[in-house]
């Protein structure tokens, strides 16, 4: 069955809300290291949350990044085949928000609005 893997938690202030959840959680907050990519992880202001030991395949379990729009909390489901998903998700009333996307050493991902407008997004880890 799909699991929930990996969380990503857009925020006004990343210092704030960094330390609102590592004090009242004891969520490990780390920045990603800065990467070539000027538009990407950096300029998110990206940094890995660790809530506790990772399960195996995950992306550390989760996400604190600069809010750009009026996003809410972005939850990832763990599947198996990404491709056979993203084949039903019309048929059952949802739409296809961003397709299957690759990200480098990870797997790939996609993102999905359900037939209540919750948008929520699917990985498929990497083979390795």
């Amino acid at each position: 069955m799909p699991n929930l893997m990996h969380f990503m938690i857009p925020a006004d202030d990343v210092d704030r809300a960094k330390r609102f959840y590592a004090f009242l959680l004891g969520w490990q907050i780390d920045p990603v290291v800065p990467t070539p990519d000027p538009g990407g992880m950096t300029a998110m202001q990206y940094h890995d949350i660790t809530t506790g030991p990772a399960a195996p395949n995950t992306l550390n379990t989760g996400g604190l990044y600069k809010r750009h729009l009026s996003e809410p909390i972005l939850d990832f489901v763990h599947v198996e085949d990404i491709d056979a998903v993203l084949a039903k998700v019309a048929d059952l009333g949802g739409t296809i928000m961003m397709p299957r996307t690759a990200i480098p050493g990870v797997g790939h991902t996609a993102m999905i609005l359900d037939t209540e407008g919750n948008l929520f997004g699917l990985l498929m880890p990497e083979k390795k």
